[in-house]
């Protein structure tokens, strides 16, 4: 389909403004600008077409079955959106007397009381826009905490070959330097090589648990114990939260610092859908240097924002946060409650588990056994054997649409996919995709050299995504 910019024609245009009146003011010349501004002029029609065209052309959770692997991709109940869309909070402006945003400030401080009781930390903020920059956040906390002691010379972040890419990033660009630590062959972190490693120069310990393998450690206690007995901190990656909530807490398996992934464990919306959050929870040992302000509660019922911290890390974004964000996040923790929380993360692991059982017997599942909220293909097999890949598989997926899961993570299981099924979808849905995937296995052992020919109906096909990636066009030039 064709950019915006490329259907526009001068003299074409969507609005009909009154003349002016008020006076005009003359600008200076030198803010005047030399060039003029390169927007598209397009009916309304044609702006309406376009949009329309984009639409149909996009695939969601509310599409299809849409299995992100790490990445929680369930579907936001209207009802978070109703709630967002409220005058009250729509309308607000950050910088107003907070008497007039008593209700506001009200909605940050329960969201901070209830996401701190389902991880057991002892404060919350919501400033981070996103995971990894919730990551970048806990560490600088962890940077600020062994500073205040004088202890400088820890400067190293301890990080499983299985984490999360931005665990590693978010610690180098931290300043920290970054230590590998291997797994085990069953998939869990290799306690004897951690030993090795683990030293006085230890800063603090990345994880996510269960991890991306969809397995939980049972050694957790005895790893955060040997962090914290070499006097580092434990750091507690989020994302994959929706497997644990009711039942598991990281602040009980001797985690310090968490970040939590709003759009993801909290049914907001991810990616395109709109802004994303990732608030920062930490025991009491580190709240003094979390970013400024703090929601606090006076004696009298009234709440007021916290800004004088002289140990804090300073903001890491503006204001507060995306608070309509927290107020749909906040709507999902109301809703479900205690129990209905516990529920969700029963039915992520039984979906997860439902479909591996149903799929390890046709696909190679290096962990069979059980899984928490997602479960690990290799097709190592069959790309030997027949010459199909995992990237062949997932284009095959989008003709029968379906998105594909996470391809090729983690780094440590040879041509991967990760899927990820969550809560929200029913047993139909699921036997349905676990048809579809022997369908295409079957096609792929028959017929491997089909697979090249995927997909065929969407859109795009395949892209070089060589090329994409290292030469990207990331705005429109006017032709001359």
């Amino acid at each position: 389909m064709k950019l915006i910019f490329e259907k526009g024609r001068e003299g074409r245009g969507s609005a009909l403004l009154p003349p002016c009146d008020v006076p005009i003011v003359e600008v200076e010349e030198k803010y005047i600008r030399k060039s003029d501004l390169n927007i598209p002029q397009v009916s309304e029609p044609e702006l309406s077409r376009h949009y329309t065209e984009l639409m149909k052309n996009t695939f969601g959770v509310n599409d299809g079955f849409y299995p992100l692997g790490s990445c929680t991709m369930k579907y936001n109940p209207k009802v978070n959106e109703d709630m967002a869309k409220l005058p009250e909070f729509l309308e607000v402006h950050p910088l107003q007397p907070e008497h007039t945003v008593q209700g506001c400030l009200a909605v940050m401080a329960r969201s901070e009381e209830y996401l701190c009781e389902i991880t057991g930390m002892d404060r919350m903020t919501f400033q981070p826009a996103a995971g990894a920059h919730g990551e970048y956040t806990g560490l600088q906390l962890i940077r600020a905490y062994h500073k205040k002691r004088g202890d400088e010379k820890r400067d190293k972040i301890l990080v499983p070959d299985s984490a999360h890419g931005t665990n590693p990033a978010s610690a180098a660009m931290a300043g920290f330097t970054v230590i590998n630590v291997p797994s085990t062959k069953e998939g869990y972190v290799d306690t004897g090589e951690l030993k090795k490693v683990v030293g006085e120069d230890t800063a603090g310990f990345m994880l996510t648990n269960p991890n991306t393998l969809g397995l939980f450690d049972e050694k957790i206690l005895e790893i955060t114990d040997m962090i914290h007995r070499a006097g580092g901190l434990n750091y507690y990656d989020g994302a994959n939260l929706n497997a644990i909530m009711g039942i598991a807490r990281p602040g009980d398996m001797g985690f310090d610092v968490v970040h939590l992934n709003l759009h993801k464990t909290f049914s907001t919306p991810h990616g395109g859908g709109g802004p994303g959050s990732g608030p920062v929870g930490c025991k009491a040992i580190l709240a003094d240097y979390l970013p400024s302000p703090l929601v606090c509660c006076k004696e009298d019922g009234t709440y007021r924002l916290e800004y004088n911290r002289k140990d804090s890390i300073g903001r890491v974004k503006g204001f507060y946060g995306n608070f309509l964000v927290v107020v749909r996040a906040l709507t999902y923790l109301l809703t479900l409650g205690k129990e209905g929380l516990k529920h969700t993360s029963e039915s992520a692991v039984l979906n997860a588990n439902y479909m591996m059982q149903h799929l390890k017997n046709i696909f190679s599942v290096p962990f069979p056994e059980h899984c928490m909220h997602e479960f690990v293909l290799s097709l190592e097999e069959l790309k030997k054997e027949k010459g199909v890949s995992a990237l062949d598989v997932a284009k095959a997926m989008l003709d029968y649409g379906i998105h594909p899961p996470t391809m090729y993570f983690p780094l440590i299981i040879p041509e991967a996919l990760m899927v990820e099924p969550t809560e929200t979808e029913t047993k139909e849905t699921l036997d349905e995709v676990i048809a579809i995937y022997k369908q295409i296995y079957e096609e792929a052992m028959n017929h491997p050299e089909t697979m090249q020919d995927y997909p065929q109906s969407t859109v795009v096909g395949r892209p070089d995504e060589v090329k994409a990636a290292r030469n990207p066009i990331l705005r429109y030039r006017k032709k001359p």
